[in-house]
């Protein structure tokens, strides 16, 4: 018995996924060059050697190393002092979109509301911190900027600061979102943005209750977002449906009277084919 023990205090668990291995089945160097990969984004789209050491932890060292095999392997280039993501990268996110489930059947359904409204709209679901567009819309007689954020497919977004990723927050269990919280402090967007956690808290409460989520400038000055949540046939949910619009072109009470419903109305479709 005191040996099972051991080798249970030996297992190692991922903070955010929960999901458990081995020691022995755990690969760090995998592990340290998908850290790396991850250390890259939209805000951060070229980094030096010392970036990444300060992003992963590691010694410039060993960042440099692995630096050096992802751009041997071609999924890095470099000027010569910075590195940046190569469209190599992009195999994986394509892996996914073609053979998910979800944004295949959300596409046309998305599609249909655009043709609809002339507005933009977007499946997006919860990665750690930030929230992610999975299937977005096809742009319909666009001629101004109806899609703020740039909501391209894989694009990111802070989760606490939009309707989607509050939405995706509010159906988790109350202890995974304070451990959410404590491992991802809410931080300042804008001058709207929640960044107590005891309003925060309070806040999704609210969302959770209405089962949908207005949001207005938290991410970006001048637009404001409305989402639904998607479910699973289980009840469980799986993902987000939301709408983002310039607060010059909709107002709050269009968007909560005419959007709201067709929102709604859609991520019912999809819980019934899911």
């Amino acid at each position: 018995m005191p040996k099972q023990r051991d080798d249970d205090a030996k297992i190692l668990q991922n903070k955010e996924n929960k999901k458990t291995i081995r020691p022995e089945d755990f690969i760090a160097g995998l592990s340290k060059g998908m850290s790396i990969l991850d250390s890259f984004g939209i805000d951060r789209h070229r980094l030096n050697t010392t970036m990444v050491a300060d992003r992963t932890g590691m010694t410039r060292a060993a960042a440099r190393r692995h630096l050096l095999t992802l751009e041997y392997l071609g999924y890095l280039e470099s000027d010569g002092q910075y590195y940046m993501l190569t469209p190599k990268v992009l195999k994986f996110s394509g892996a996914y979109l073609g053979a998910a489930q979800l944004p295949k059947l959300s596409q046309p359904l998305l599609n249909l509301l655009t043709n609809q409204t002339s507005l933009i709209y977007s499946v997006m679901v919860l990665d750690g911190y930030e929230a992610i567009t999975i299937a977005r819309s096809a742009a319909h007689q666009q001629t101004d900027r109806v899609n703020p954020y740039g909501l391209n497919l894989g694009n990111r977004l802070p989760a606490h600061a939009t309707s989607a990723g509050k939405i995706l927050l509010a159906h988790l269990e109350k202890n995974a979102q304070l451990e959410w919280l404590e491992h991802y402090p809410l931080k300042s967007m804008t001058k709207y943005t929640y960044t107590e956690n005891e309003a925060f808290l309070a806040l999704l409460d609210e969302v959770k209750a209405d089962d949908w989520c207005y949001s207005s400038e938290e991410h970006e000055l001048g637009v404001h977002a409305l989402a639904v949540p998607i479910y699973a046939q289980n009840t469980k949910v799986i993902a987000a449906l939301n709408i983002v619009s310039p607060t010059m072109r909709t107002s709050k009470e269009y968007l909560i009277q005419q959007i709201l419903p067709l929102l709604q109305d859609t991520a019912r479709e999809l819980r019934n084919i899911l």
